[in-house]
Formats: structure tokens, C-alpha cells, sequence
């Protein structure tokens, strides 16, 4: 299973946190908080971080979405099925993919999207088909979201594809 597709608990297990201390809120130089949260993937080592709230439970949520995100776009899992999962299934309706940026399952969305991608090439029509959309939803699923939107450009431009528009 993919560690974005994990549930924010048992990702967690796999998490070193730390916290920092950083400007917040309310002033330039006054304010020095410790509420920065820094989150470490250790099996991965990927890393994400959060500062800009007043709370250090906000500022955790917000790193603990910002690492699925980093985990969707940056960790491949290896042997991946290029059959839809359940979850994706669960998010498929009338051969529409319905699913908020916002929402907890659109991280393990774009790692399952971008799984499929890299086993099929890149071929978005093939890829689509294989997960039961339309290569429309399939683009509509990366747009939502800037981050993954670029990355997915920089993952067909790495391999000499042409632009996605």
C-alpha cells in the first residue's frame, strides 16, 4: 500500500516529528514560537513542514497534509496494480471521479493515478481506461491541485512528452 493511502495514524507511526521554533503570526520580530512542526518520512525520507499557524495542532495537520501530498507525487510504489483500488472505485461515479482537493483520499488518489501513469508509460487515455475514467477526469483529478498539476508536467516533460494543457 502506498504511504499517502495510509491512514493519518498509521502513517504517523512512521513519522519522526520535531518542532521548531519560527516567526509566527502577528510579527516580524516578536512572536518566536515553537509551533513549527517538521515531519520526516523515515522510510522514504521525505519531509514536510508547517509554520504558519498560531497552533502547533494546526500546524500538524497542515505538515501531516503537505507530507501525503510529497508522498503521492514523490514515492512510487514499486509492482503497483494498474487495476483502480476500491478507494478509487468508491470515488467513481456515471464515469465521473468525484473527489475534493481538500478530502483526505485525494492524496492516495494521485499516488494511485501516478502509479498507474508510470506503469502504462504515461499514456493517459490507456491509464484512464484502465481506472474506469475518461483521460479528461483523469487531468481533472491533477488540476485540482497546483502541486501535483506541475508535477505530473515535470514527470512527462522528464520523459520527452509533450505539455498537457
Amino acid at each position: 500500500m502506498h504511504p499517502a493511502a495510509l491512514a493519518v495514524a498509521d502513517l504517523l507511526e512512521q513519522v519522526e516529528e520535531r518542532h521548531a521554533r519560527r516567526s509566527g503570526p502577528g510579527g516580524q520580530h516578536r512572536n518566536k514560537t515553537q509551533t513549527a512542526v517538521i515531519l520526516r518520512h523515515r522510510p522514504t525520507g521525505i519531509n514536510a513542514e508547517a509554520a504558519e499557524r498560531r497552533s502547533q495542532a494546526e500546524n500538524r495537520q497542515v505538515a501531516v497534509r503537505r507530507l501525503r501530498m510529497r508522498l503521492a507525487i514523490e514515492h512510487r510504489t514499486p509492482g503497483a496494480a494498474p487495476a483502480a483500488s476500491p478507494r478509487w472505485m468508491a470515488r467513481v461515479r456515471a464515469g465521473h471521479l468525484v473527489v475534493a482537493v481538500g478530502h483526505e483520499d485525494y492524496p492516495a488518489l494521485i499516488a494511485e493515478a501516478l502509479d498507474a501513469l508510470h506503469a502504462n508509460g504515461f499514456d493517459m487515455r490507456g491509464t484512464a481506461a484502465g481506472l474506469g475514467v475518461t483521460a479528461t477526469q483523469l487531468l481533472k483529478l491533477f488540476k485540482k491541485d497546483s502541486t501535483a498539476w506541475t508535477a505530473l508536467g515535470s514527470l512527462r516533460a522528464d520523459r520527452g512528452l509533450p505539455p498537457l494543457m
